[in-house]
C-alpha cells in the first residue's frame, strides 16, 4: 500500500475546526490550496497541544533567531470547515519544525499506525520502533508564515472554547443532561 503526502507550501487556508454538536464534536485539521481540500481527524487534546506547542515555537524562534512575533489579525476566520469534510486519515503524531532560512513553521500530521498488538513482541525492539515514525504512513504537511501560525493558534483556541462549559468544581465538561461531579461524590452541594 502506498502512502500519501498531502503537502501545502503554503496553504490558502489552514484551520482547526469541528463537525457536530458540543459533546459529540469531531475535531479536524483542514488545509486548502491548489484546488484541493484535505481534512484529517484528531482528538481535542491534540488540537490543544498543537496550539500550545506552536505558541512555544514562536516564542523560541523569537528568542533564538530574532523572529518578530506576529500580532493577532484584525480579520478573523470563524467560517466553518470547507464542505464536504471527508476524513483522509486519523492523526496519530504531530511534528513541528522551524525553518530558519525563510522563517516558516512546518506542521506535519502523521496518520495513526494501525498495527496489530502482539503480546509476544513486548521487547526492546518494540520500544525502538515506537520512537521512530514509519515512512509508510500518510501525512499532511503545511508550511506557514508566523502570521498564519498566529491566526491558526487564535482560531484553535476559539474552537476549543466553543465546547461544553467546564464544571466549576472538577473542570470536566458539563452535559446538558446533568453531571455527576467526582468532587461531590455524586451528591449535590447544599
Amino acid at each position: 500500500m502506498t502512502h500519501q503526502v498531502f503537502a501545502f507550501d503554503p496553504p490558502e487556508r489552514f484551520v482547526a475546526g469541528t463537525v457536530g454538536p458540543p459533546g459529540e464534536r469531531t475535531f479536524y485539521l483542514q488545509a486548502r490550496g491548489g484546488g484541493r481540500t484535505v481534512s484529517v481527524a484528531l482528538e481535542k487534546v491534540q488540537v490543544s497541544l498543537l496550539a500550545e506547542k506552536l505558541e512555544e515555537l514562536l516564542g523560541e524562534a523569537h528568542s533564538r533567531f530574532g523572529l518578530k512575533l506576529p500580532e493577532s489579525s484584525e480579520i478573523v476566520d470563524n467560517e466553518p470547515l470547507d464542505a464536504p469534510v471527508e476524513e483522509e486519515f486519523r492523526v496519530g503524531t504531530l511534528g513541528l519544525a522551524y525553518d530558519v532560512e525563510d522563517s516558516s513553521i512546518i506542521i506535519e500530521a502523521i496518520a495513526v499506525e494501525e498495527a496489530e498488538f502482539d503480546a509476544d513482541s513486548e521487547s526492546d525492539a518494540a520500544e525502538e520502533e515506537a520512537s521512530e515514525i514509519p515512512d509508510h504512513l500518510d501525512r499532511l504537511r503545511v508550511r506557514l508564515t508566523p502570521q498564519a501560525v498566529r491566526d491558526f493558534v487564535d482560531r484553535a483556541r476559539r474552537v476549543l472554547a466553543a465546547g461544553r462549559p467546564p464544571c466549576p468544581l472538577c473542570g470536566q465538561p458539563l452535559d446538558p443532561a446533568g453531571h455527576l461531579c467526582p468532587r461531590n461524590n455524586g451528591y449535590h452541594r447544599r
